[in-house]
């Protein structure tokens, strides 16, 4: 039988919420305490779930194996030090933080407390993502020649008005920590790192509300020599239009689709073809905008998995940091238009 593991949140904003339900879902996880600054969110709280607005008064006062960190982007490297020392493993939301500089101290906090961090990349379990991957993986499609990653989005002012961190430069980072990190990330996890990255930012549509681009437009150079053309906006008019990743490879060209890499769209391969894929209904609601594919159970049960019965973690502290490594290189190589 599975040992229960207790897991504490901080941060209950719409992710956190989604952590908090798949917590309470699992057979083998139990969610023990929350916190947020905020005190009318503790209404949102599931009943019997002590509410703390201090995180460190919870975790002295709880029993807690996993910390989920579920703040603003500028807070992960603080919290995630912070449940680590306290004698937790941690999973933190996308971005990991924002530097590589964060990222490194906090694997060096890990190392120390003798810990685990596991870096939310929820989009790699979705089924097209998974199927490309085992594809890849096998070699069926030969040498990468380019690679082409579309992020058309929709954050309206509503977006922004809802929280003050959004669209600050030092608490957000730019679109690429908040809206795209995901994609950066499935390119990595699809084609490995890259080696150069040069492109061009703007704020079209966001001037009066934010301090970061919402549009830009990059070429990057992958280490197996795959020329990548990657490109984001926030502009969509009125609604998210496409998230994608289309691969031209020797031995064949394939697109997974959708807004959220929920398709495969387009397949021609050499001596075998992948299967029909066509998820719908699997993205994370939140009201006022739409997110990534909702695969957060998934990511839950990986944490099980890896603490109980000693699996693989999916990704790892030092994808996580890679990702953002990328996004570093992102924005050092890019012209403001």
């Amino acid at each position: 039988m599975s040992q229960s593991i207790r897991f504490a949140i901080v941060g209950f904003g719409n992710i956190g919420r989604r952590h908090a339900e798949h917590i309470l879902h699992n057979p083998v996880t139990e969610l023990v305490a929350v916190c947020d600054i905020k005190t009318e969110l503790k209404g949102k709280v599931p009943s019997g779930v002590p509410f703390y607005q201090h995180i460190e008064e919870m975790l002295l006062q709880e029993k807690i194996d996993v910390l989920c960190v579920c703040t603003p982007n500028y807070l992960h490297e603080a919290h995630t030090i912070a449940g680590l020392k306290a004698g937790m493993h941690v999973v933190v939301e996308k971005p990991m933080a924002l530097s590589v500089l964060e990222c490194n101290r906090m694997i060096a906090a890990a190392r120390e407390s003798n810990k685990t961090i596991f870096a939310v990349k929820q989009n790699r379990y979705n089924p097209p993502v998974q199927e490309v991957k085992k594809l890849i993986s096998a070699g069926s499609l030969g040498k990468v020649f380019m690679i082409q990653v579309n992020c058309f989005w929709n954050r309206g002012d509503a977006y922004y008005a809802e929280s003050d961190w959004r669209g600050k430069k030092a608490k957000d980072g730019g679109c690429l920590f908040t809206q795209f990190s995901h994609f950066v990330d499935i390119l990595y996890y699809l084609n490995g790192p890259v080696t150069d990255a040069r492109g061009w930012v703007h704020n079209y549509a966001h001037l009066h509300n934010t301090e970061v681009e919402d549009t830009g437009s990059f070429t990057l150079k992958a280490t197996n020599d795959a020329i990548i053309n990657f490109n984001f906006t926030t502009c969509a008019y009125q609604k998210n239009m496409e998230g994608s990743i289309t691969i031209f490879a020797e031995k064949g060209t394939l697109k997974i689709g959708g807004q959220y890499l929920n398709t495969i769209e387009y397949q021609q391969l050499e001596g075998t073809s992948l299967p029909e894929i066509n998820i719908t209904a699997k993205s994370n609601d939140y009201g006022l905008y739409q997110g990534s594919m909702s695969n957060h159970d998934k990511m839950i049960q990986n944490v099980v998995d890896v603490l109980n019965n000693n699996q693989p973690i999916m990704t790892t502290a030092e994808e996580g940091r890679e990702v953002v490594r990328i996004i570093e290189q992102m924005y050092s190589g890019a012209v403001k238009v």
